[in-house]
Order: structure tokens, then sequence, then C-alpha cells
């Protein structure tokens, strides 16, 4: 596989495009693989944050899918350590960012300050805030009155809303959580002075971060590009223009099977120059993984139609309230919706994809149940709803 030459696009099949994701997002070959839980950040470009804990938070999850059972310490000093490897900042969602991207950011820092608003009107404390942290700092919400009113999960209190504001403008930072709270200190304490140097325009930071974001999807439309940084009106036609002039360094290529509309894409030319090869990670994944947080994308590339159903009410529930995909062989066969209790690690619900027959889905299914488990603790798996065509053969792959 060679990238193309001037003038040229290139031609992929569904499944060449789907091996050079794969690889792309570090699930296919042990090159993907190395360096550990720093190096997996890098190559993904932006790991997602959420709140909600389940065998692990989401975080942790992306790093163990990809490095098996890693220390949870490690992923998390890879992520938040001293001095500063990472920064928390506006990409897909709320994301764990290589501290090295902080100048590409400023186009978003300048967004929020011009707009003067986030989710909440900016309140009148928000330079006595930000003395307070150049006084104090580091601060958490706590050490500043603390971050509700005493309503709902969305009512701040102004100190809060101030902090944050500060945050997405750029004038705090947060490159570590004690816990699960954040740690905010004036940028100039801790992101490194050469990066604080760095002035780019709008046009530089969408071109280098289109670069970042082709490489970590391995093969991506327009779309799958605005999706991963969640880019405005304005930056997305700043995006046409680095990609038809080149400036994001990305190359043409055009996808078969893909619907007409999603078959012209992107990729990094180094991308190009090898065929994926190696062995396949079997595992379960986050449905906040950069594999498939975007649900378009992961229909049009795995036909796997992946919904997170936490915010579903529970009859409404189709699969489970944190439904996990198997990854296995390549292709995304099944999910299941896992729980702890104790040392058991319980699978509420389990399912294949259809297509996948109960033979072939119970051993890769019974491997990545058993990894979980150990990664987290536990000694003992055990399944509730199931298939009843699957449940002999998962019995029997569990060796129960």
């Amino acid at each position: 596989m060679l990238p193309p030459g001037a003038g040229m696009t290139l031609a992929l099949s569904p499944d060449e495009a789907r091996r050079i994701i794969l690889r792309a997002q570090g699930f296919l070959g042990a090159e993907a693989r190395r360096g550990g839980a720093p190096a997996t950040l890098r190559r993904l470009g932006a790991v997602q944050l959420d709140t909600i804990s389940v065998l692990a938070r989401s975080h942790e999850l992306v790093a163990y899918a990809r490095l098996g059972a890693v220390g949870r310490q490690k992923v998390e000093r890879a992520y938040w350590d001293d001095p500063a490897r990472a920064f928390e900042y506006w990409c897909h969602a709320a994301c764990i960012l290589p501290i090295d991207d902080w100048p590409l950011y400023a186009f978003r820092r300048r967004y929020y300050r011009d707009r003067k608003f986030r989710w909440h009107d900016v309140p009148d404390s928000v330079d006595k805030i930000l003395q307070l942290v150049r006084e104090s700092g580091p601060v958490t919400t706590t050490d500043i009155g603390g971050a509700k009113n005493g309503g709902p999960w969305w009512d701040w209190s102004d100190s809060k809303i101030a902090i944050e504001w500060l945050l997405d403008t750029g004038e705090v930072v947060c490159t570590r959580r004690v816990g699960w709270r954040r740690v905010y200190d004036l940028t100039e304490r801790a992101v490194p002075a050469h990066l604080l140097a760095e002035d780019l325009s709008d046009a530089e930071c969408v071109a280098r971060l289109a670069r970042i974001a082709g490489r970590a999807l391995g093969v991506a439309t327009r779309a799958d590009l605005v999706d991963f940084l969640r880019l405005k009106a304005p930056e997305a036609l700043l995006l046409d223009r680095c990609l038809l002039d080149g400036a994001t360094g990305l190359v043409p290529v055009r996808v078969s099977g893909w619907p007409e509309r999603s078959a012209a894409a992107w990729a990094d030319p180094a991308a190009l120059e090898t065929e994926p090869r190696g062995r396949h990670r079997t595992t379960l994944l986050s449905p906040f993984d950069s594999l498939v947080w975007d649900r378009a994308r992961t229909l049009r590339v795995f036909g796997f139609n992946h919904r997170l159903e936490a915010y579903v009410p529970k009859d409404k529930r189709v699969h489970g309230y944190f439904t996990m995909p198997l990854l296995a062989g390549g292709r995304l066969i099944g999910r299941v919706d896992p729980a702890r209790e104790g040392s058991t690690l319980v699978a509420r619900q389990v399912g294949l994809e259809p297509g996948v027959s109960p033979g072939k889905g119970a051993g890769p299914l019974a491997e990545a149940l058993w990894e979980a488990a150990g990664w987290v603790g536990c000694d003992a798996v055990r399944v509730e709803q199931v298939d009843p065509l699957l449940a002999g053969p998962l019995h029997d792959a569990l060796g129960r």
C-alpha cells in the first residue's frame, strides 16, 4: 500500500480502511502499543473524560483497551503528573490532551473570550477568583467556596462558573486532579514557557489539529474531522481550505464501499505506506472511546449501531446502562453491560451482533470478560441476561 502520487486519489476498500483505522487507534499490531499510556495519549490526540464509573472511569478504560492490564496508577500518571504531560480542555468533548498541543487550542480560547458566555453568564467575581488563584493556587473548587448552589448538577456556584470561565479562556489550566476534582492553576505556572510563546492564527490551529485528528482516526471524512474537533461553522470552513491547500498534511482517499457522501476521505500519508499487520486486540471498549464515540462513523466503518443508554430511562434501554462494545478480530461483534459486585465482575446483559454465531463469539467474549475482571481486581465472572443460544457456549468458554 503506497500513498497516491500528485493529483491522484488512492482507492481503498472498506476492509483496508478499517484496518488502517484499527492500527491508527492502537488495536492492531505491537507497534501501536509501544510506549505505554503516555504514547497512547499522544497517538490518540484526545482522550474523552466522563463522570460515569462502572468498571473504571472512561479515560482509564481507553488505555486498558489498547494496552491490556496496565497498572491504573501508570495511566493516571500519563494524564496528570508534575511536570505536566497533559491538560484538560474542549476537543471532541471534555478531553485530556497532550500538553504539547496547548498552543493549538488558541482559536477556541479566543472564541470563548469574545463570546463572554459559556453555559452560564459570567459573574462579576471572575477577577477576584483569578487573583485568589494567583495568590493561593493551585486550588480546587472547595478552596474557592464550592462548586454548587445546592440544586441540580448544573446549578453551579458563582465561583465554579468563574473558574471554569477562566479555564475556557486560558487564564487557568487543569493539568492534574485530586481524586476526581480538578486542580486549577495559573496557566503561566503550569504550561511550559515555550508553548505559551507560540502565537498561532485560527487557520494554523485548525490545520495542525486536523493533522492530529486525521492521524489518530487513520481514515477520516470531513465530517469525522469536524466531529473529532467539534468545529463550529467558521472553523469548519477553515478546515475545508486547509484540506484543499495541503496545510493539514493529509491526502485524499476514496473508500469504495462507504456511502457515496462519505466515500471521499482523508488519511495520513504515513499510514498508507505499509500494510496494517499484526495481532488484533480482543477487548471491551468504553462507549466514549474514540474508536466508537462518533455513532455515524462507527456504523459506517463497522456496521455497528452504537448508542450510550446511560441517560435513557431504564425501561427504554435495549442493551443496558453502560454497554461496552466487544472488539475482536478487528470487528465489533457484541456488547456487554458490566457491573461489579465485590470481587465479581457481573455481565448484566450480553449479546452478539447479527451474523456472529455463538460458537465463534463465545470465546472472544469470555476472553474479554476475564481480562477485564482481572484488571479491576475481580476473581469471578457472572453472566445474567444472555440469549439462550449463547448461554451454553459462553458457559463453557468461561470455564464455569
